[in-house]
């Protein structure tokens, strides 16, 4: 890109109208705020595609392997290519990882446990005790359900809810059913009843009154509702609160806020005809927030230069997607991100109306400096509004997942 002056005119060409395409958009006048960041992510969204570097004939690190191993690359990312277009049954589904190095049960999520409830949305995983004594208060964790529980216990050095155990904690979470059609008919409220119904199991589990709970991402939202729900309905199950870059107020949530709107959200309607929103949607919107290193990086590296990718265990938890149940996610968009009824305290679950100020449990909130799903900025705000609570706010380094998982031994 710099010793051949075609491929170094061509690379400053290109950085040059990239840049002023982008300035343009910023300096745009009379724009909404949320106009401009939809502009601004669609225009880096297209100046990345058109980036030299992924059109074979432009990128000269192409160009040599093919050379040196006579097109031998381009073969084996022809096959790597056919092989994820089957995967992705007829949509190209890119492999980010080494989908042969990793299985749940094998070397992922092995923390020792077993399910012991279970109901049409949800399982209960108890974790086996690995000390002589455990704490009397449970731990109650409930994750997302955009992707699969086990990325807080992605193998034995990097797990959570190991180190919980270790550290003698009593401890349960919940791993969400992947939906289908069967599940069609659940609501928001539907997940609220099955975490109180589960709150009753493992209190029932441990003879203790109340549980710790903790959540994460879309997890500590729904978490949020139920304990503005519980505060408002006297309910003191709960005896405290963690969250982990858990959004509660979307006034400005993040860059995700680029794909709801209500014309928008009328598509994804359209998109769950059959009761639930297909995995693959959910995981192309999200690749497409990283475009260059979730897409195009592997576009090149898989079917161009032929390689294999690293075998990264979070990159496998991440291409393991999860469908949303259709009623689940028009709630959520339209509630959250388009109307943010709970931090204006219009939100209504379980025919009652609820806000912030209504949690009244101790909250330890934890957000991460590079969060681009759900900045800090955004989280601390709906920190603020726990005026009811006694909340400790700490903000961490690096981003949405890697600021989670990240275990004390790495001493970061």
């Amino acid at each position: 890109w710099s010793e051949n002056a075609l491929y170094e005119c061509l690379k400053n060409s290109y950085l040059l109208t990239a840049g002023f395409i982008q300035d343009q958009v910023m300096a745009a006048p009379a724009m909404d705020k949320r106009d401009k960041r939809k502009a601004a992510f669609l225009v880096r969204n297209a100046v990345e595609a058109m980036n030299p570097a992924n059109f074979f004939a432009l990128n000269p690190e192409v160009l040599e392997a093919t050379q040196a191993e006579n097109g031998a690359n381009l073969v084996r990312g022809l096959k790597m290519m056919l092989e994820d277009v089957t995967r992705g049954k007829g949509k190209l589904l890119i492999r980010q990882t080494d989908m042969d190095a990793f299985q749940v049960g094998r070397n992922m999520a092995v923390t020792p446990g077993k399910v012991i409830w279970q109901n049409k949305i949800a399982q209960l995983i108890q974790y086996a005790p690995s000390t002589d004594q455990v704490g009397a208060r449970p731990f109650l964790f409930v994750p997302p359900w955009i992707n699969k529980y086990y990325v807080v216990d992605l193998n034995p050095k990097k797990s959570m809810m190991r180190w919980l155990v270790e550290q003698g904690h009593s401890v349960f979470i919940i791993s969400w059913v992947n939906p289908d059609a069967r599940q069609a008919d659940e609501t928001w409220d539907s997940y609220l009843k099955t975490v109180m119904e589960i709150i009753d199991v493992v209190r029932a589990e441990t003879g203790e009154d109340k549980v710790n709970l903790g959540s994460y991402c879309i997890g500590g939202t729904l978490a949020g509702t139920l304990l503005a729900y519980m505060g408002k309905m006297g309910d003191e199950r709960v005896g405290s609160a963690t969250f982990f870059t858990a959004q509660l107020d979307f006034e400005d949530a993040g860059e995700l806020q680029v794909f709801v709107d209500e014309k928008t959200l009328t598509m994804v309607d359209q998109q769950m005809d059959e009761g639930y929103l297909p995995a693959d949607t959910m995981a192309s919107a999200f690749n497409s927030l990283r475009a260059n290193d979730l897409i195009w990086g592997y576009i090149v590296n898989n079917y161009m230069l032929g390689k294999d990718p690293f075998p990264f265990d979070l990159l496998y938890w991440n291409s393991d997607s999860t469908a949303m149940p259709a009623h689940v996610h028009h709630f959520y968009l339209d509630q959250f991100y388009i109307h943010n009824a709970l931090a204006k305290g219009t939100l209504r679950v379980l025919d009652t109306d609820i806000s912030m100020a209504d949690i009244t449990v101790p909250v330890y909130h934890v957000a991460t400096r590079e969060d681009h799903i759900a900045p800090a900025n955004s989280v601390y705000r709906g920190a603020q509004m726990m005026t009811g609570a006694k909340v400790r706010f700490v903000l961490s380094g690096s981003g949405h997942i890697a600021g989670v998982v990240n275990p004390p031994a790495a001493e970061k």
